[in-house]
């Protein structure tokens, strides 16, 4: 029998079968991202506009989830590209990207995303004028716009900043692939090798430990692409992981069945974290050192319990996850507007905070829905929301690369 589902765990890791565990990771990654937008109009952290509410005990619960979310999403998107590669030709690969992501991501800075710094400029200044105002004399310019407080580049990205990134990393592995058609399979071939047993943990964490050290301090995260070198190194390794490890039947094998030992080690790595940052961050350079290296491998450890977690138990199919898989990526596109809309329009109303997070997350849920059912329908806006002209069955992520 154990024999028989190991069989069945290489099968499914080679892409003979459906990666229904991934489909579910990649939608419960964009659903938790919706979730943490909504709290972030609740914490201390800076936001496009902020609730009158706070509510910091929910840093601590975004703080578990902020170190390795994004990560996940790029890990998910390079094993997707890895099966997209296996089916089509470079050219077409490079091309449908360029389609999926690029178009949703012009459509979105021009459309989506402007009443988000318009909401934002009228929170912090108080900007007198309508929307309309904003839009041609200040969003449409091109520069920096109401510097110094709050100093920014219009037109903006935004949260859309992911779809820039992965468009890029996307880009650059088709560079690669031009120069060195068979880099992934050769890599690919030894990897199982070189990650065997504990190496598959202790690697990586070495990895994402050393970004954290070296290039964290200097390059403070800004999702503006240029001189973003920590991220970069961060979501271009997880996307680059995913990729070389698509195919990799014994090394999926591996993270599930070690999904436990990796869920303990990413908690002690994580409480490790926090306790020293906590407590005596500031005071000593060899703490400081202790506890981005214990962040950096507790990223690469919660993903792996993810993964695994997922690989064991989210791998039954039906309408609900059909449904999502083609829907996530517009419910992503939308939902950010929607929170900050939404947020605005609900001060000064005497609600409780408990009362205004609920009709924030309805109301969300409710326009992103609403959205998709529209857009589904419309060849035309189909592609504006990273979907295909034609609708068409979706069968999973390896027939369809996540966006």
């Amino acid at each position: 029998m154990r024999e028989q589902r190991f069989m069945s765990t290489l099968q499914q890791a080679s892409g003979s079968e459906r990666r229904i565990d991934l489909d579910w990771v990649r939608i419960l990654a964009f659903g938790l991202l919706i979730f943490y937008h909504v709290g972030m109009l609740y914490v201390s952290w800076g936001f496009h506009i902020k609730s009158e509410h706070r509510l910091t005990f929910l840093e601590p619960v975004m703080l578990v989830l902020n170190p390795w979310r994004l990560s996940l999403l790029f890990l998910v998107s390079g094993v997707a590209s890895r099966f997209m590669l296996d089916k089509v030709q470079l050219a077409a690969f490079v091309r449908a990207r360029s389609v999926r992501l690029l178009i949703p991501l012009v459509f979105g800075m021009l459309v989506i995303v402007p009443p988000q710094s318009y909401l934002q400029i009228v929170e912090a200044l108080g900007y007198p004028a309508g929307f309309a105002d904003f839009y041609f004399n200040h969003y449409l310019a091109f520069g920096a716009q109401f510097c110094p407080t709050p100093c920014i580049v219009q037109p903006t990205w935004n949260h859309l900043w992911f779809v820039v990134y992965l468009w890029v990393y996307t880009m650059a592995l088709a560079v690669v692939l031009a120069l060195w058609p068979a880099a992934a399979n050769r890599i690919g071939q030894r990897l199982p090798a070189v990650l065997a047993g504990p190496w598959l943990l202790v690697l990586p964490c070495l990895l994402f430990a050393a970004w954290r050290l070296s290039l964290a301090p200097i390059f403070p995260s800004t999702y503006a692409l240029f001189g973003d070198w920590y991220n970069h190194a961060d979501y271009a390794t997880a996307f680059l992981i995913g990729f070389l490890l698509a195919r990799e039947g014994r090394i999926w094998h591996d993270i599930e069945r070690q999904r436990w030992v990796t869920l303990i080690l990413a908690a002690a790595c994580f409480t490790s974290f926090v306790l020293v940052y906590v407590g005596a961050f500031q005071r000593s350079p060899m703490l400081r050192w202790f506890a981005n290296s214990a962040y950096g491998c507790y990223q690469w450890l919660a993903m792996v319990a993810v993964l695994g977690f997922a690989r064991r138990y989210l791998t039954a199919d039906g309408p609900v996850r059909r449904y999502l898989t083609d829907a996530i990526f517009p419910f992503y596109i939308v939902h950010q507007t929607a929170i900050i809309v939404v947020a605005y329009a609900l001060r000064g109303s005497g609600l409780s905070a408990g009362g205004e997070a609920a009709l924030v997350i309805s109301a969300t849920a409710l326009t992103c829905v609403a959205t998709y059912e529209i857009v589904r329908r419309s060849g035309w806006l189909r592609p504006l929301f990273g979907l295909r002209m034609e609708p068409r069955s979706v069968a999973g992520i390896a027939q369809q690369q996540p966006s």
